[in-house]
Protein backbone atom coordinates (compact mmCIF):
# COMPACT_ATOMS: atom_id res chain seq x y z
CA UNK A 1 0.00 0.00 0.00
CA UNK A 2 1.33 3.67 -0.76
CA UNK A 3 1.42 6.10 1.57
CA UNK A 4 -1.08 8.46 1.88
CA UNK A 5 -0.61 12.75 1.40
CA UNK A 6 -1.51 14.65 3.81
CA UNK A 7 -2.44 12.13 5.94
CA UNK A 8 -4.03 13.28 9.09
CA UNK A 9 -3.52 12.86 13.03
CA UNK A 10 -5.36 10.07 13.84
CA UNK A 11 -6.83 9.11 17.16
CA UNK A 12 -7.77 5.62 18.64
CA UNK A 13 -9.82 5.37 21.47
CA UNK A 14 -10.86 2.07 22.11
CA UNK A 15 -12.48 -0.56 25.00
CA UNK A 16 -10.08 -2.36 27.17
CA UNK A 17 -8.76 -5.30 24.97
CA UNK A 18 -10.28 -4.26 21.87
CA UNK A 19 -6.85 -4.18 20.41
CA UNK A 20 -6.05 -0.48 20.22
CA UNK A 21 -2.68 -0.70 19.94
CA UNK A 22 -2.40 -3.96 17.63
CA UNK A 23 -4.17 -2.07 15.32
CA UNK A 24 -2.42 1.26 15.65
CA UNK A 25 0.64 -0.35 15.13
CA UNK A 26 -0.39 -2.06 11.79
CA UNK A 27 -2.05 1.51 10.51
CA UNK A 28 1.51 3.29 11.37
CA UNK A 29 3.22 0.67 9.08
CA UNK A 30 0.57 1.04 6.57
CA UNK A 31 0.65 4.77 6.12
CA UNK A 32 4.58 5.13 6.88
CA UNK A 33 3.86 7.30 10.29
CA UNK A 34 4.60 6.78 13.84
CA UNK A 35 2.31 5.97 16.02
CA UNK A 36 2.40 6.60 20.22
CA UNK A 37 1.00 4.48 22.97
CA UNK A 38 3.25 3.29 25.38
CA UNK A 39 6.02 5.13 24.51
CA UNK A 40 3.95 8.12 24.88
CA UNK A 41 4.74 7.53 28.43
CA UNK A 42 8.51 7.83 28.03
CA UNK A 43 7.88 11.18 26.35
CA UNK A 44 5.72 12.86 28.63
CA UNK A 45 8.49 11.50 31.74
CA UNK A 46 11.41 13.44 29.58
CA UNK A 47 9.29 16.59 28.90
CA UNK A 48 7.31 16.82 32.31
CA UNK A 49 9.87 15.87 35.39
CA UNK A 50 6.81 13.51 36.12
CA UNK A 51 8.39 9.28 36.92
CA UNK A 52 7.28 6.69 34.44
CA UNK A 53 5.48 5.03 37.72
CA UNK A 54 3.16 7.97 38.00
CA UNK A 55 2.33 8.42 34.76
CA UNK A 56 1.63 4.52 34.21
CA UNK A 57 -0.43 4.58 37.10
CA UNK A 58 -2.64 7.49 36.78
CA UNK A 59 -1.98 8.61 33.27
CA UNK A 60 -5.42 7.43 31.45
CA UNK A 61 -7.62 5.67 34.44
CA UNK A 62 -9.08 7.06 37.08
CA UNK A 63 -11.76 5.55 40.00
CA UNK A 64 -14.85 7.06 41.27
CA UNK A 65 -13.06 7.62 44.46
CA UNK A 66 -10.22 9.24 43.46
CA UNK A 67 -12.01 11.78 41.18
CA UNK A 68 -14.64 12.47 44.30
CA UNK A 69 -11.22 13.07 46.40
CA UNK A 70 -9.78 15.48 43.79
CA UNK A 71 -13.10 17.26 43.15
CA UNK A 72 -12.97 18.07 46.71
CA UNK A 73 -9.51 19.00 46.93
CA UNK A 74 -9.15 20.92 44.09
CA UNK A 75 -11.60 23.58 45.61
CA UNK A 76 -8.52 24.27 47.43
CA UNK A 77 -6.92 27.05 45.58
CA UNK A 78 -3.50 25.65 46.82
CA UNK A 79 -4.07 22.19 45.52
CA UNK A 80 -3.68 20.27 42.25
CA UNK A 81 -3.88 16.65 42.02
CA UNK A 82 -1.24 14.56 40.65
CA UNK A 83 -3.54 13.03 37.89
CA UNK A 84 -5.46 16.17 36.93
CA UNK A 85 -1.29 17.46 36.56
CA UNK A 86 -0.04 14.69 34.58
CA UNK A 87 -3.51 14.95 32.53
CA UNK A 88 -1.83 18.58 31.78
CA UNK A 89 1.59 17.21 30.94
CA UNK A 90 0.22 14.43 28.27
CA UNK A 91 -2.38 17.18 27.13
CA UNK A 92 0.85 19.07 26.23
CA UNK A 93 3.04 16.50 24.47
CA UNK A 94 -0.25 15.77 22.85
CA UNK A 95 -0.35 18.89 21.24
CA UNK A 96 3.13 18.78 20.64
CA UNK A 97 2.97 15.26 18.56
CA UNK A 98 0.13 16.70 16.81
CA UNK A 99 1.97 19.22 15.05
CA UNK A 100 2.95 16.09 12.48
CA UNK A 101 0.88 12.95 11.21
CA UNK A 102 0.90 10.76 13.66
CA UNK A 103 -1.33 8.03 15.50
CA UNK A 104 -1.88 8.70 19.08
CA UNK A 105 -3.77 5.65 21.14
CA UNK A 106 -6.05 7.09 24.11
CA UNK A 107 -5.57 9.56 26.68
CA UNK A 108 -8.64 11.99 25.45
CA UNK A 109 -6.18 12.67 22.23
CA UNK A 110 -9.82 13.08 20.48
CA UNK A 111 -11.12 16.02 22.50
CA UNK A 112 -8.07 17.53 23.02
CA UNK A 113 -7.32 18.21 19.83
CA UNK A 114 -11.38 19.19 18.77
CA UNK A 115 -11.15 21.70 21.89
CA UNK A 116 -7.62 23.00 20.61
CA UNK A 117 -8.91 23.22 16.99
CA UNK A 118 -6.57 20.56 15.50
CA UNK A 119 -8.66 18.49 12.82
CA UNK A 120 -7.92 14.96 13.69
CA UNK A 121 -9.63 11.73 12.55
CA UNK A 122 -10.76 10.15 15.13
CA UNK A 123 -11.98 6.17 15.88
CA UNK A 124 -13.14 4.39 18.46
CA UNK A 125 -12.64 0.51 18.73
CA UNK A 126 -14.99 -2.28 20.62
CA UNK A 127 -14.96 -5.50 20.33
CA UNK A 128 -17.40 -8.59 22.10
CA UNK A 129 -16.74 -9.88 25.52
CA UNK A 130 -15.48 -13.10 24.65
CA UNK A 131 -12.89 -11.42 22.13
CA UNK A 132 -11.70 -9.44 24.72
CA UNK A 133 -11.32 -12.00 27.16
CA UNK A 134 -9.25 -13.52 24.45
CA UNK A 135 -6.83 -10.39 24.10
CA UNK A 136 -6.70 -9.77 27.80
CA UNK A 137 -5.34 -13.17 28.34
CA UNK A 138 -3.06 -12.77 25.87
CA UNK A 139 -2.14 -8.98 27.71
CA UNK A 140 -1.46 -11.56 30.72
CA UNK A 141 -1.77 -7.77 32.64
CA UNK A 142 -4.75 -9.34 35.40
CA UNK A 143 -3.16 -11.25 37.71
CA UNK A 144 -5.22 -13.45 39.62
CA UNK A 145 -8.41 -11.15 39.18
CA UNK A 146 -10.80 -12.79 37.10
CA UNK A 147 -10.60 -11.71 33.91
CA UNK A 148 -14.05 -10.45 33.41
CA UNK A 149 -14.16 -8.53 36.06
CA UNK A 150 -11.14 -7.27 35.15
CA UNK A 151 -11.79 -6.14 31.80
CA UNK A 152 -14.87 -4.73 33.09
CA UNK A 153 -13.04 -2.64 35.67
CA UNK A 154 -10.18 -1.45 33.76
CA UNK A 155 -12.92 0.20 31.20
CA UNK A 156 -14.98 1.98 34.33
CA UNK A 157 -11.28 3.59 35.10
CA UNK A 158 -10.96 4.84 31.75
CA UNK A 159 -14.23 6.12 31.66
CA UNK A 160 -14.30 7.83 34.56
CA UNK A 161 -10.58 9.47 33.62
CA UNK A 162 -12.31 10.44 30.24
CA UNK A 163 -15.17 11.81 31.66
CA UNK A 164 -13.72 13.31 34.55
CA UNK A 165 -10.67 15.32 31.79
CA UNK A 166 -13.60 15.59 29.20
CA UNK A 167 -16.95 15.87 30.41
CA UNK A 168 -17.56 13.65 27.33
CA UNK A 169 -18.38 10.06 27.42
CA UNK A 170 -15.97 7.38 26.11
CA UNK A 171 -17.37 5.76 23.15
CA UNK A 172 -20.39 8.54 22.34
CA UNK A 173 -20.34 8.27 18.69
CA UNK A 174 -20.74 12.05 18.18
CA UNK A 175 -16.95 12.22 18.99
CA UNK A 176 -15.78 10.30 16.62
CA UNK A 177 -15.51 9.78 12.36
CA UNK A 178 -15.42 5.61 12.69
CA UNK A 179 -16.63 3.11 14.83
CA UNK A 180 -15.18 -0.64 14.13
CA UNK A 181 -16.22 -3.70 16.08
CA UNK A 182 -12.95 -5.34 16.15
CA UNK A 183 -14.03 -8.82 17.35
CA UNK A 184 -16.35 -9.04 14.36
CA UNK A 185 -14.14 -7.78 11.57
CA UNK A 186 -10.54 -8.60 13.11
CA UNK A 187 -7.34 -6.34 12.96
CA UNK A 188 -6.23 -6.57 9.65
CA UNK A 189 -10.28 -5.41 8.14
CA UNK A 190 -10.09 -2.85 10.72
CA UNK A 191 -7.09 -1.16 9.30
CA UNK A 192 -7.67 -1.48 5.81
CA UNK A 193 -11.72 0.14 6.41
CA UNK A 194 -9.52 3.54 8.10
CA UNK A 195 -7.19 3.69 5.59
CA UNK A 196 -10.05 3.78 2.91
CA UNK A 197 -12.15 5.86 4.86
CA UNK A 198 -9.00 8.35 5.36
Amino acid sequence: MSKLNNCPVITISREYAAGGRSVARRLAEVLDIPWYDKDFVKKTVSDSGFSEEDILKEGEELSHGQELLDSILNSMVSYTSSGDAIFQAQKAEILNLAKEPCIIVGRCANIILKQAGIPSFDIFLYADLEHRMQRAAELNENGKTDLKKYIKNRDELRSTYHKHHTKCELGDYHNYDLILNTGLLGYEKCVDIIRSAL
